[in-house]
C-alpha cells in the first residue's frame, strides 16, 4: 500500500508509537496488539473513530507526528469514560502506555475485565452491554475481513486471467511461484504469420489515433476468431500477426490442421472487416504458414514475454512476406512441410504455386492453400 496514502495514515492510528517510529517489527508485536486493543475500546466507550476528537484542530499528519514523537505528556485519544468505572480506564490506559514493556499481557486484561464484571455492582449493565458491544465490535471486524478477502480473491482472479492472457498458464504459474522457466524444445509445430498489404501506405495517411484504432478493432476480431481453434497467439508487432498451433501443449499432428483453419477463418474475417476511418476501404492480409521444430521460452522479467525461437520462425515469416494479398487473390502460402502435413487430411484444397527463391533459404517448392472440402469447412 501506498504509504503516503490517505488510507494507509488512518490505519496508523491503531498502531503503536514503537512501531511508527520503526523501533519495532512493523508486522506487529504483542505489546502492539495491546495498545491497538486498547484504541479499539476507547472507540467502543465513544462509538466514533480515534482521535475524532482530536481531528477537529489537527490534520492526520500531524495526529501521527505527536503519536511518534510520545515524550512524558503521552498523546492518546480523548475517550470519557464514567467514573465509577476508573478501573476501566485504569486497564485502558495501561494497555496503550507508551513504554512497551509496561503494557499487560492478554491473561491479565481477561482477568481485569472478569474481575470488573464480577463488582460492578450497579455498573454492571454498563460493563455487560460494553462486552457486548466488544463481540459485535469483533463480528463487525470478522465480517468487514470477509468481505475485504472475498474482494481481494476477485481482484487476485481478475489479475490472474490478465496474466494468462500474455503468458501460458503453466509458465504463469511457475513464474508467480518464483520458480525458474526453462526453454522447452518442439519437435513440430505449424507457425502463422500475417501482415496487412500497403499498411505503410495507410499509415501515412491516416493519424496516429487512426492507426491506433484500427490495429485495436482488427486484432481484437482476429483474438475473438482465435477461441475454439487449438492455437496460441505469440505475439503482434506492428501490423504483424503471430499464431502457433503445437505449442505450448503438444497435439500431435492436429497443429498443422488447426493453423490452416484459422488462416482461411482469419480471410474470411479480414473480408468483411470495416476500417472506421475509411469504411469504404478493404484490407488485405498477406499470410504465410511453416512447420517445424523451435524453442519456446519466457524472456524478460520485467513485462516478460514468451517466444519462439529457430529456423522454422525466418521460414514463416518468409513464407508471409513472399506471399500473395492483392484485392483479386487474397492466397494463404505455405511450405512443403505445411502441405505435407495437410495433405494426410484429406480435407484441404491446396495448389502447387512452384519453386520460389526465398531469401537465406535459396529456391523452394511452395504451395496456396485455397480452402477445405465443404462437408469439413466448419470451424474449428
Amino acid at each position: 500500500m501506498d504509504t503516503t496514502s490517505q488510507e494507509y495514515k488512518r490505519e496508523c492510528l491503531w498502531r503503536a508509537p514503537e512501531i511508527l517510529r520503526g523501533n519495532a517489527p512493523s508486522r506487529g508485536t504483542r505489546e502492539g496488539d495491546i495498545y491497538s486493543f486498547a484504541i479499539v475500546l476507547s472507540e467502543i466507550v465513544t462509538r466514533s473513530s480515534p482521535y475524532e476528537h482530536e481531528a477537529d484542530y489537527l490534520t492526520l499528519d500531524e495526529i501521527l507526528e505527536r503519536l511518534k514523537r510520545g515524550g512524558e505528556h503521552e498523546f492518546r485519544p480523548s475517550a470519557d469514560v464514567p467514573a465509577n468505572l476508573s478501573e476501566f480506564r485504569a486497564l485502558m490506559t495501561s494497555c496503550w502506555g507508551e513504554d512497551s514493556r509496561t503494557r499487560p499481557t492478554v491473561v491479565w486484561v481477561k482477568k481485569q475485565l472478569k474481575g470488573m464484571a464480577a463488582k460492578c455492582g450497579q455498573s454492571a449493565n454498563f460493563l455487560d452491554n460494553l462486552l457486548r458491544r466488544m463481540e459485535l465490535y469483533a463480528s463487525n471486524l470478522e465480517k468487514m475481513v470477509e468481505e475485504k478477502t472475498e474482494e481481494l480473491a476477485e481482484e487476485k482472479k481478475k489479475a490472474d486471467a490478465l496474466l494468462y492472457e500474455i503468458l501460458p498458464r503453466g509458465i504463469a504459474d511457475r513464474l508467480k511461484r518464483g520458480l525458474a522457466v526453462e526453454a522447452e524444445h518442439y519437435e513440430c509445430v505449424t507457425i502463422y504469420f500475417s501482415d496487412i498489404v500497403g499498411f505503410t501506405e495507410l499509415s501515412s495517411t491516416s493519424t496516429a489515433m487512426e492507426v491506433v484504432d484500427l490495429l485495436n478493432d482488427l486484432y481484437s476480431t482476429f483474438d475473438a476468431t482465435l477461441e475454439g481453434f487449438d492455437v496460441y497467439k505469440i505475439e503482434t508487432i506492428g501490423d504483424a500477426y503471430m499464431v502457433v498451433s503445437g505449442l505450448p501443449h503438444r497435439n500431435g499432428n492436429l497443429h498443422a490442421q488447426q493453423i490452416a483453419r484459422v488462416s482461411l477463418a482469419l480471410r474470411d474475417v479480414i473480408s468483411v472487416f470495416k476500417i472506421r476511418h475509411r469504411p469504404k476501404e478493404k484490407l488485405q492480409l498477406r499470410i504465410g504458414l511453416h512447420s517445424g521444430s523451435v524453442c519456446a521460452g519466457v524472456v524478460g522479467r520485467k513485462m516478460p514475454r514468451y517466444c519462439l525461437f529457430g529456423d522454422t520462425v525466418n521460414t514463416a515469416s518468409r513464407m508471409e512476406s513472399n506471399g500473395e494479398g492483392t484485392r483479386r487473390t487474397m492466397k494463404i502460402h505455405m511450405s512443403g512441410k505445411t502441405c505435407e502435413l495437410l495433405q494426410t487430411f484429406g480435407t484441404f484444397d491446396i495448389a502447387t504455386r512452384g519453386e520460389v527463391i526465398i531469401k537465406g533459404k535459396g529456391l523452394m517448392t511452395t504451395y496456396w492453400l485455397l480452402g477445405e472440402k465443404k462437408q469439413r469447412a466448419a470451424y474449428p
